[in-house]
């Protein structure tokens, strides 16, 4: 065993020799072969070891973890110490959330700086997420990595980012807890239990575990090994989006949020699925949201542009965080009647309009209306393109009204069954009565026209299918009106039999090719 050596920081110092397949098992981060010092613990009860150097800002983890101290060094967590002394209010009861304390980790009582205002303690650093370091740095070979969890959830000594990352200044893990983003899908989670060949691949956007391993992501974690069960799957936890140990994206992003590519986004990553009709198969789109923003989503009938058509939200110029600059809006509530601060939104609802509650808080759930008493409209009026949130009501409420004209005019599944058939309304209904032949078939090895139209409405008609756009044309109103107005107009030129639209329909049609048309992609005229 090597020779005992005195540490930086007084007497007693130990010194452990790690070896690179040992601590590969933590992460696959970069490991050294290296004689280290290490600290006695200020918190000899804890364990917590802190800072081996606090001048240099060199975590005793980070001596053996080369690249994830530097990744870490550059990011908001190492300086939340110096963070919270010069915000003006810096309070007690801050210090355990900007120090090495038993918060953050599987530790139930105080601990770290909370118990010894120890220097060494100071900012966000390894174990206040892996919890104490000094068995492991004892005796790496005996004793078991200490590992962060990737769950989250504001239960009492939950060990997550929970505990830190919550509260009416800094409500993250509440807001995240009311999302979709929280949920594990169940049906994607028993489908792949059951039929993990044909299902497995689902996990990539709908359990946790299975985004990061679709992502390349191969640090450990608590929850990494686990076989998936019902009562064990994972929603889309912090740390799917946020790289724990840092990124060079804000926020720790593991994407970008400004790159307006299908394959460089975020939030594109799962949401740009099927976006297109496919040859062999009558499904309707699935989480197209990416390529319809961008302009790029959806069926083209022949003839018609197929060249991006942009609107101002998916215009990187004018909304440099693209779906971010929505979905993750933060903004101040204030109570109606005092003006006194009572919440800072963080977006972390992922609602652009979210639902409000009696005090004027944003809530999960999307059972409200669309008025600008019962949603907060502060995405759209913050963003200095819509001067107040009556005139977003109107604008919304027009595109709203456009669209269901043309959607309905399509197609409306009266019985409800998903399925086009003569019992239906709308033009797919009577090509189904009218057409000579089936023009709905999955083995005939082309799209047809009444395909494409289905396709369309599907993803942009309100509530004809479960997993379309959902934006109700506000992720891109140009490309939403023009697709079902083109659509229109090519069932009309295939299906000669179809009546002539109403005048009221037909002026919808043209005022929407219009638009499209100033927007800068050119149209094809309804005959």
């Amino acid at each position: 065993m090597p020779a005992l050596h005195r540490g930086r920081r007084g007497t007693g110092a130990f010194v452990a020799l790690i070896a690179l397949t040992l601590l590969g098992a933590c992460t696959d981060t970069e490991t050294v072969f290296r004689d280290r010092d290490f600290n006695p613990p200020p918190d000899a009860e804890s364990g917590f070891l802190g800072y081996y150097s606090v001048e240099a800002g060199q975590t005793t983890c980070g001596n053996c973890h080369v690249d994830h101290q530097a990744d870490w060094s550059t990011h908001a967590h190492s300086d939340a110490w110096a963070t919270l002394q010069a915000s003006g209010h810096a309070q007690s009861y801050c210090e355990g959330c900007h120090t090495v304390s038993e918060l953050g980790s599987k530790v139930d009582s105080a601990a770290g700086y909370n118990k010894v205002k120890d220097p060494a303690y100071q900012d966000v650093q390894c174990e206040s997420c892996h919890g104490p370091g000094e068995a492991h740095v004892t005796a790496p070979d005996a004793v078991a990595p200490p590992l962060a969890r990737v769950n989250a959830d504001t239960s009492s000594n939950s060990g997550t980012c929970a505990e830190c990352h919550n509260g009416t200044h800094h409500p993250f893990v509440e807001q995240w807890e009311q999302s979709r983003h929280a949920e594990a899908n169940a049906e994607v989670v028993d489908e792949a239990i059951t039929t993990p060949a044909t299902y497995a691949s689902c996990l990539a956007c709908h359990e946790g575990r299975g985004a990061l391993k679709a992502w390349g992501v191969t640090d450990n974690f608590v929850e990494r090994d686990d076989a998936l069960s019902h009562s064990n799957a994972l929603g889309i936890t912090c740390a799917v989006c946020h790289d724990p140990h840092g990124s060079g994206n804000p926020g720790q992003l593991r994407y970008s949020i400004t790159d307006p590519t299908l394959e460089g986004n975020l939030c594109m990553k799962c949401h740009a699925r099927r976006f297109e009709p496919q040859l062999t198969s009558s499904r309707g789109p699935h989480a197209p949201q990416g390529p319809v923003f961008l302009g790029t989503g959806g069926w083209f009938p022949p003839g018609v542009d197929t060249t991006p058509q942009t609107s101002t939200h998916g215009d990187p110029t004018a909304n440099p965080r693209l779906c971010a600059g929505c979905h993750v809006a933060q903004f101040t509530v204030t109570d109606s009647a005092t003006g006194n601060f009572q919440l800072q939104s963080v977006g972390h609802l992922f609602r652009p309009i979210p639902c409000l509650d009696p005090q004027g808080n944003p809530v999960g759930g999307n059972a409200c209306g669309y008025t600008a008493l019962e949603r907060s409209w502060a995405s759209c009026t913050g963003s200095g393109c819509h001067t107040d949130a009556a005139a977003v009501v109107q604008a919304f409420d027009a595109n709203r009204a456009i669209l269901a004209t043309l959607a309905d005019q399509i197609w409306i599944d009266s019985d409800n069954d998903g399925t086009v058939d003569a019992t239906d309304q709308g033009l797919l209904a009577q090509v189904v009565a009218g057409a000579p032949t089936n023009q709905f078939s999955t083995t005939d090895g082309v799209i047809t026209v009444a395909e494409g139209a289905l396709y369309n409405v599907r993803m942009l008609g309100e509530g004809r299918y479960a997993n379309g756009d959902k934006s109700m044309g506000v992720h891109n109103p140009f490309l939403s009106q023009k697709l079902l107005a083109v659509s229109i107009q090519a069932l009309h030129t295939q299906y000669p039999f179809l009546p002539a639209p109403p005048a009221a329909v037909r002026a919808v049609v043209q005022q929407a090719l219009a638009k499209a048309a100033s927007a800068g992609h050119a149209t094809v005229s309804l005959r």
